[in-house]
């Protein structure tokens, strides 16, 4: 491999400079005032990128440790949730539902698409649901969840709405108090620039008053009660990911400095640049929901091709790491990830090292093609 390493999945994404640098911090007390004022730091910044006046709660997790807390905190075995089911992320979550032997049900949605909500509301209608549990952004598809409109049919009912937006939080527009999102889990790998290892989670009081109803949950590491007084105090219940914490305090100040609407706009001119160039070179997206990620491009290849070779051959050839499929799309996409501390410049060494591989297989590309559609996409936004 002659080329340097790109790291370009969809998560985890390569950390920048100043995050690495934060990152490499001296160790402080993790009771003191010096990590409690970056615990502080922390929540205010959180609370900007995900609409929410609420409490943000940090675990020493990755992603999927928080969605199980948030099922372990609200939901018992006698109780039913819904789950809208249209990727690999979404049947994830039912599936830590049923290893806590909770009652799961599903909307199941053809992958690449979004709910309908008269399906929605007619389910919610018929069977009295604790939760529903919906994915934001689901990465192994492209897709992204109408929360808006999800959140106004489940505001309507008793039900918690439980959001997964690990891939979509700093990268698409996030509501979570307009929107009626009750409990909202994200973490630290993705947009958000950081390793893997924090967990992010915001309760509405709707959500607390579940938790805090008197029927008893299995929890102890994943209790939100002990992780909002200790919150109280700037602090978290267990030792926390001190290293981590300093690196995204971090990320969130250059968020604020680039300005929260300059980073949202920024990824979703980076996603449709580089949509439009897959889409010259004869791969198109592959998501035909409504709304399509601005955090992941998730192209498809043509019958007959096996995307596996694509993405093998752009790491070993061109040092380009992105990711295929490990599910039932195994061998028919390759995603990009979007997301984080990625600019034009990345866009077009994605294309142009793309645009490469399909030749050197062996494939009929017009070269050139690729790399002046994005650029009209750039121009045009």
């Amino acid at each position: 491999m002659s080329h340097p390493y790109r790291l370009r999945l969809p998560g985890p994404t390569t950390v920048p400079a100043r995050v690495r640098q934060a990152l490499a911090k001296p160790v402080v007390n993790h009771r003191g005032p010096e990590f409690s004022a970056v615990v502080k730091e922390i929540e205010t910044g959180l609370q900007r990128l995900m609409g929410t006046a609420n409490q943000v709660l940090l675990f020493a997790a990755s992603g999927t440790g928080v969605m199980e807390a948030s099922l372990a905190n609200t939901l018992g075995p006698d109780d039913k949730a819904l789950f809208i089911s249209n990727g690999q992320f979404a049947e994830r979550f039912a599936t830590i539902a049923k290893s806590l032997g909770l009652q799961a049900d599903s909307i199941d949605v053809p992958w690449g698409e979004t709910v309908d909500p008269n399906v929605l509301s007619e389910r919610l209608s018929k069977t009295d649901y604790q939760a529903v549990v919906a994915v934001h952004n689901e990465s192994s598809t492209g897709a992204v969840a109408d929360l808006a409109t999800i959140g106004g049919i489940v505001r309507e009912t008793s039900a918690l709405l439980i959001v997964d937006s690990v891939s979509g939080l700093g990268g698409i527009d996030m509501q979570q108090d307009r929107w009626g999102v009750d409990i909202l889990v994200s973490a630290s790998q993705k947009a958000l620039m950081c390793p893997p290892g924090l967990g992010l989670v915001s309760l509405s009081d709707k959500a607390w008053h579940v938790v805090d109803g008197e029927t008893p949950r299995a929890r102890f590491y994943w209790d939100f009660q002990k992780a909002r007084d200790n919150a109280v105090n700037c602090q978290t219940a267990f030792t926390p990911a001190v290293s981590l914490g300093f690196g995204l305090c971090e990320a969130l100040r250059m968020i604020a400095e680039e300005g929260l609407s300059n980073v949202l706009t920024r990824h979703e001119r980076l996603a449709a640049a580089l949509q439009a160039g897959g889409g010259a070179l004869g791969l198109p997206v592959f998501p035909t929901s409504p709304i399509r990620s601005n955090t992941v491009t998730v192209l498809q290849v043509p019958e007959g091709r096996d995307s596996g070779t694509v993405v093998r051959h752009l790491y070993e050839h061109y040092g380009t790491v992105i990711a295929g499929a490990r599910n039932k799309l195994n061998g028919t996409v390759i995603r990009f990830g979007t997301m984080g501390s990625v600019d034009e410049s990345d866009i077009i060494l994605d294309l142009t090292y793309l645009e490469r591989t399909l030749c050197d297989l062996g494939w009929s590309v017009e070269q050139g093609t690729a790399l002046k559609a994005a650029k009209e996409a750039l121009g045009a936004t």
